[in-house]
Order: structure tokens, then C-alpha cells, then sequence
């Protein structure tokens, strides 16, 4: 009996928090404006994801499709500014209800993956893009480099929203394309 109490307890104190609003999902900007956030992005950092392995020269872009959805274009060189070239095409489609704040990306499917726009600048200059729990990061620059200070500002940003800052990577950039 004492143990069905405890449970019971438990199962209440989860309805409460939850109800009162607690929330473990990582929080995204209130609204993007798709036009203005599709073109080139250089990745500054990352928390780095199996896929990337030994990527360098790290570059996303962004284009509407005439399926209504985003094409998503990621390209690296392996190892070195001059090493192995390599290139990955998805597609992206928006999670509706959320102001294009929350996309959800695809390279093989069926499998689609979350792209949480978490910080954005207002002059859409750079961005954070996540995932609802926070576990992946990356940092985007419209240019190659980023102003040492506000990377430093930035990554203040993800840690305080919960992202394990720690695991940071910067991406080298010094390439010439």
C-alpha cells in the first residue's frame, strides 16, 4: 500500500510540474521571416554530429523549392581546406504553428530531424539552430568569421538555454571558396 501511495505521489507531482508550465524543450525565436533567413550560412561552431565527421569549411544553404518546401544544401571539405569535397542535399518543411521558428530537415529518408532556429539576429546575421532537447548546435554566420565577442555572447546564449557549451566546436573557415 505504501508503495501504490508513493507512485500515486509521484504521478501527481509529474502532473503538476507539467501543468504548471516546467518544460525541458529548448525555447526558439517567436518568429522567422523564411525569406530573409534563406541564402548562404557559414557553420562557426558545432557540437559535432556523426555525419560531419572531419568536416571543415563548413557551408549551408538555403533555397524555397517548387514543392513549397526548403531545399537544404550542406557542403564540407574532409579534413582540410583542400581535402575530399563532400556534399549532402535534404529538404526542410516547417512545423506549422510555429512562426517557421521550428523546421524539421530531411537528407535520408524517411528519417527527418529537428532544426530549431533558437537564436537569431535581427538583422538575421547569425543564428543557433538546435533541437528540441538542446543536444545539437550550430552556430551560422553570413560571413566566414565571427567577431570574437559575439561568439563569446553567443555561446553565453546557448548555455543559459541549456546547451552543453562545453562540447563546442569551432569550425575552420580559412578556406577559399
Amino acid at each position: 500500500m505504501k508503495s501504490l501511495l508513493l507512485i500515486a505521489l509521484f504521478f501527481l507531482a509529474i502532473s503538476l510540474i507539467s501543468s504548471s508550465g516546467f518544460s525541458t524543450e529548448m525555447k526558439v525565436v517567436s518568429n522567422v521571416d523564411l525569406q530573409r533567413y534563406l541564402g548562404k550560412w557559414y557553420e562557426i561552431a558545432t557540437i559535432p554530429q556523426r555525419f560531419q565527421k572531419g568536416c571543415v569549411c563548413v557551408i549551408a544553404e538555403y533555397s524555397l523549392n517548387a514543392k513549397g518546401t526548403i531545399t537544404v544544401d550542406n557542403s564540407c571539405h574532409k579534413g582540410t581546406p583542400d581535402g575530399k569535397f563532400a556534399r549532402v542535399v535534404g529538404r526542410a518543411k516547417v512545423v506549422p504553428g510555429s512562426n517557421n521558428a521550428k523546421l524539421r530537415v530531411s537528407f535520408f529518408r524517411p528519417f527527418w530531424g529537428d532544426y530549431w532556429i533558437v537564436e537569431l539576429d535581427p538583422d538575421y546575421q547569425w543564428a543557433v539552430v538546435s533541437n528540441s532537447k538542446g543536444s545539437t548546435c550550430w552556430i551560422l554566420s553570413r560571413t566566414r568569421q565571427m567577431d570574437e565577442a559575439l561568439y563569446a555572447d553567443i555561446v553565453e546564449r546557448c548555455r543559459v538555454k541549456g546547451i552543453d557549451v562545453s562540447r563546442l566546436l569551432k569550425t575552420l573557415q580559412e578556406c577559399g571558396r
